[in-house]
C-alpha cells in the first residue's frame, strides 16, 4: 500500500492489513514470516515540516529464524505498537554534512511518498532480538562434533585456547 504526499497533504491514511506470509520480503534468507501480519494505523505528515511523514500503528506477526546457538528453527512473537518518522532524500552534498541526534533515529524516502510495506519491514527487523536463541538456557552446538546440545550431551570437553598468548608460552626457555 502506498501513501503519496498529495494525498497525505489532505489528509492522513489509514491502514489495517492482513499481509501473508511472503508479501514482505525481509531479504535475510534465515528470518521467515510465520503466520499472518497484522497492522493497523496512520499515515499522517508531520505539521511544520516539509515532509516528513509519521507512521504510527500497531504490528502483531510470528517470526522464526535459526536459533543463533543451535541453528533449530525458533519463533519470535512481534506484538507492538510503532511510530516510524520519514524525511525526503535531500540530493548529496558535494562535501560531508552532520546529522542532528533527531535525524539518526528517521528514516528516509525517495520519490513521492512512502510504501507502508517498507516501513512495517522496518520496525520488524527493529522489534526482533540482536541475538535471536530458541530459549534462554540454549545450549548450543559442540564445537567438537557438532551434537546439538539440547538433544543429546556429547560428552566432548573443548578446552579453551587464546592463541593471541601462544607465542610468548615458549618465550624465555
Amino acid at each position: 500500500m502506498f501513501f503519496h504526499i498529495r494525498d497525505l497533504e489532505v489528509r492522513a491514511g489509514r491502514f489495517d492489513v492482513e499481509l501473508a506470509p511472503g508479501e514482505i520480503e525481509f531479504l535475510d534468507p534465515k528470518l521467515r514470516q510465520a503466520g499472518p501480519l497484522k497492522a493497523q494505523g496512520k499515515v499522517e505528515l508531520v505539521t511544520g515540516a516539509i515532509g516528513e511523514i509519521r507512521v504510527k500503528g500497531h504490528v502483531s506477526v510470528v517470526m522464526e529464524a535459526d536459533c543463533d546457538r543451535c541453528l533449530e528453527p525458533a519463533r519470535f512473537p512481534v506484538d507492538a505498537d510503532f511510530e516510524l518518522y520519514y524525511r525526503p532524500v535531500v540530493e548529496p552534498a558535494s562535501h560531508e554534512i552532520a546529522i542532528d541526534d533527531s535525524e539518526s533515529e528517521m528514516g528516509f524516502y525517495q520519490g513521492d511518498g512512502i510504501e507502508l510495506n517498507d516501513a512495517l519491514r522496518e520496525y520488524i527487523l527493529l522489534a526482533l532480538p540482536m541475538q535471536r536463541i530458541c530459549r534462554e538456557d540454549c545450549k548450543g552446538i559442540c564445537p567438537a562434533c557438532g551434537q546439538n546440545r539440547n538433544q543429546k550431551d556429547c560428552g566432548c570437553h573443548a578446552e579453551a585456547i587464546d592463541d593471541r598468548w601462544a607465542s610468548l608460552k615458549n618465550y624465555g626457555r
